[in-house]
């Protein structure tokens, strides 16, 4: 699933080594939380794992692509085995939720025949039933990030990457997403969730991987109890 072995990452821009000695290891069908300081090499490790950024040294493999011999143009395969989750939604603000949602489907190729069976269920998964008509405006901070999850899992990704996903949500919505990843988790998705919401980690009983300084300093259940977050 997701293997990462002694990776050193430097940005060249401006010298700054965001990584390093990091070694990661996240098997199918886990539920893990990254957490860790602004500025500790979390949105790194996102853009390592999807292609985004390539690391100076070490392994890295996902999902059975080795990202640190993979050809540019074999990056949209490796992706459509990702489903990414932003803390800021990213939905096109024209389009329907429906259209949002089938519009993920239409870029990798989907007929219009899996498009109206897929869509309609993952929508009906995240709890949207019956707002397949309205536009992201209409719905409430919580709605939408549900319409960013269900445009993630519609392609059925291997894994979901959600960065913040609660980030701009209240202590309610922000369990209520929580706890439809970990749904989704248990429907067979692997997650990997960066967050720095101490509550909602606690909340639930899931592993724990600590960063800071680009190293690796906890893993484990327990992880996050160890460790304050700023």
């Amino acid at each position: 699933m997701v293997q990462m072995n002694d990776v050193r990452m430097v940005y060249d821009s401006s010298g700054t080594e965001a990584l390093n000695d990091v070694d990661l290891e996240i098997n199918e069908g886990e539920f893990v939380f990254l957490v860790g300081p602004s500025g500790s090499g979390k949105t790194t490790i996102i853009k390592l794992l999807t292609g985004e950024v390539q690391a100076k040294q070490g392994e890295i493999s996902v999902n059975g692509f080795d990202l640190r011999r993979i050809k540019r143009r074999k990056l949209p395969q490796l992706r459509r085995t990702l489903g990414v989750i932003f803390q800021d939604f990213r939905l096109i603000d024209k389009m329907t939720v429906y259209e949002n949602v089938a519009f993920a489907m239409r870029v990798v190729g989907a007929s219009g025949r899996a498009i109206s069976e897929r869509v309609p269920y993952v929508l009906e998964l995240v709890g949207l039933k019956g707002r397949e008509k309205r536009h992201p405006k209409e719905l409430s901070g919580g709605e939408q990030q549900r319409v960013a999850i269900a445009r993630a899992l519609v392609n059925s990704p291997r894994m979901i990457i959600a960065d913040e996903p609660t980030g701009n949500l209240d202590p309610v919505r922000s369990l209520e997403i929580m706890l439809l990843l970990e749904k989704i988790n248990e429907l067979g998705t692997t997650v990997l969730v960066v967050t720095h919401e101490k509550e909602l980690v606690n909340a639930f009983s899931k592993r724990v991987v600590a960063i800071d300084g680009g190293h690796i300093i906890s893993d484990g259940m327990d992880g996050y109890y160890s460790y304050e977050i700023e």
